[in-house]
């Protein structure tokens, strides 16, 4: 048999609207910066992974399609990301 007690929760303080603030954005903070680390190591393991290099490519040899799959490839690491964090 479940007591009134244990089945409804404790009285709690509720949280201030400036304390609701404060813990969403760090959240976003903490959750941006994951997001970026993340990002970062994809660039990292696709320049590792590639048989040339992208920097190269790019810079010197002004190579645009390469340019355009590259902006395509992180435009969607970035939604996918995003995603993960949204939940």
């Amino acid at each position: 048999m479940i007591f009134l007690e244990t089945a409804l929760p404790l009285a709690q303080e509720t949280p201030t609207a400036l304390q609701l603030l404060g813990a969403h954005l760090v959240a976003a903070v903490v959750f941006s910066v994951v997001g970026i680390v993340v990002l970062g190591i994809a660039i990292l393991l696709m320049e590792k992974l590639t048989p040339f290099s992208i920097s190269k490519e790019i810079i010197e040899e002004h190579n645009q399609a390469l340019g355009t799959i590259l902006g395509a490839i992180f435009l969607g690491i970035s939604i996918i990301i995003a995603a993960a964090i949204l939940g």
